[in-house]
């Protein structure tokens, strides 16, 4: 499933909202729902900053290889 809004975009935008506009200005301009902002993105996104947000993403790829990799061997185990 591909993103419509970029960690870096949403991150972009809570900045602005904090910094300038009512959220349902901000909502309408960007084309997103004052819903999605509030229930999605501030609650993940909350004060994070950027280079946050690529570390985030960097941990959870290199978590995702981890569970893998003990997944194989688990079943190595077992299959010997």
């Amino acid at each position: 499933m591909k993103k419509r809004f970029t960690e870096e975009q949403i991150i972009g935008y809570l900045n602005e909202a904090e910094a300038e506009l009512r959220i349902k200005e901000l909502c309408s301009r960007h084309g997103f729902s004052d819903a999605r902002y509030y229930l999605h993105w501030r609650s993940k996104f909350g004060r994070m900053s950027v280079s946050d947000a690529k570390q985030l993403k960097e941990l959870k790829s290199e978590n995702s290889c981890l569970k893998n990799m003990l997944a194989e061997s688990m079943l190595a185990v077992e299959v010997t």
